[in-house]
């Protein structure tokens, strides 16, 4: 099967990622798989997924907006690939709209899917109605929250929108020993805990929730070191409340580490604390792949795939004594910490693996057009 997958990130982001990571898995399945980019994103976005396992990448223009020129081109280009190509998979809305006037002026348009990344309803207005009724053939939701939006707009009937969370690299995220030199600079001491949170340092991540849950801790006598791993606008005043706190000495912010595997076999404990739904919540199946045991918010796609007291503690979003507690129990209980990290590795090997992922796609692909399936199964139906 020959895949076109579009992507127009400026940036290395969530839905990058699950571009990248499924179609490097699509190609180890053995299908000819191209990842479409926006062009000048060669260090930003291009050399990363090349790094995830992507080995064919095109570019087009993707200009912000509208943009007449850049867009009659992108066009012209997407319908020159369309005869080369089986299936059309896109993840934002600039390459959606492109890819569906390219199949408009095609004499071979083919299927169009679309990944929706973010708790975002769309809004059912005529030109989306068209979009997603009669030029798109299917869409993937990394959520069921998500995939609820798109029911409750009216823009797909339920046959046509599917939920597929998780495409974590197994294999990269695999437990590993701890590095000693690893530990050392994310702030853990000997005989000491390390609890980490690996995001960007913005408002909804939970940060301010975490030093308020350290600090009860450390009120309550359970000794602990913390670790904030990431970048982004709020550092400044999350060092404040650190500060403020009087935690300086207990939690470090390590700024952006490139190495996460690594970082994430240092950690004792693992959070995942938003505020709100984070989308496709790519952190929380890293953690679980590298069996770390997790604490984790009861948003977005965490209440969708993990129970309570097997896979992960959870508590409700913004609730430091509730994130306190389970901590606490945590780390006063290794056995407890032991049975999460196996059965959350467990759990994304055999549901919410990259493999898996890909796996799920080429299939409903294959449902699509017949003619996509190997021969022995062109009579299926599903």
């Amino acid at each position: 099967m020959k895949v076109l997958h579009l992507m127009s990130c400026r940036g290395w982001s969530s839905d990058a990622y699950w571009a990248a990571r499924v179609s490097s898995e699509l190609t180890r399945r053995g299908h000819d798989v191209t990842l479409g980019c926006r062009g000048g994103t060669e260090d930003r976005v291009i050399e990363r997924a090349r790094r995830e396992g992507v080995e064919q990448i095109e570019t087009f223009a993707f200009g912000s907006g509208a943009r007449p020129g850049l867009d009659v081109a992108d066009v012209r280009r997407l319908s020159a690939w369309l005869p080369r190509v089986d299936v059309v998979h896109v993840h934002r809305g600039k390459e959606h709209w492109l890819a569906a006037m390219a199949n408009r002026v095609s004499p071979e348009p083919k299927p169009i899917v679309r990944t929706r990344h973010i708790a975002q309803a769309v809004s059912p207005h005529r030109a989306n109605r068209w979009l997603y009724r009669r030029a798109t053939a299917l869409v993937v939701t990394v959520t069921e929250a998500i995939r609820r939006q798109y029911l409750a707009a009216g823009l797909v009937p339920p046959e046509r929108v599917l939920t597929l969370p998780g495409a974590a690299d197994v294999d990269a995220y695999a437990p590993r020993p701890p590095s000693p030199e690893v530990r050392t600079r994310l702030g853990a001491v000997p005989g000491e805990p390390l609890v980490g949170m690996i995001s960007g340092l913005r408002v909804m991540k939970g940060h301010r929730v975490v030093v308020e849950a350290a600090a009860r801790l450390l009120a309550a006598g359970v000794r602990a070191r913390f670790v904030f791993v990431g970048r982004g606008s709020m550092e400044a005043a999350i060092r404040e409340l650190v500060t403020a706190a009087r935690l300086t000495d207990r939690v470090t912010i390590a700024g952006f580490a490139d190495d996460l595997p690594a970082v994430m076999s240092a950690l004792d404990v693992a959070l995942y604390v938003p505020l709100e739904s984070d989308g496709m919540s790519r952190v929380v199946f890293e953690y679980l792949a590298a069996a770390r045991p997790l604490v984790a918010s009861r948003v977005g796609v965490v209440p969708e795939v993990l129970t309570d007291g097997d896979h992960a503690l959870l508590v409700h979003a913004g609730d430091a004594a509730a994130l306190a507690d389970a901590l606490g129990r945590l780390l006063r209980d290794a056995a407890l910490r032991d049975k999460l990290g196996q059965r959350g590795r467990r759990l994304v090997v055999e549901r919410y693996s990259g493999a898996q992922v890909a796996g799920a796609l080429e299939s409903h692909y294959q449902d699509l057009d017949p003619r996509l399936r190997p021969v022995g199964q062109r009579d299926r139906s599903r």
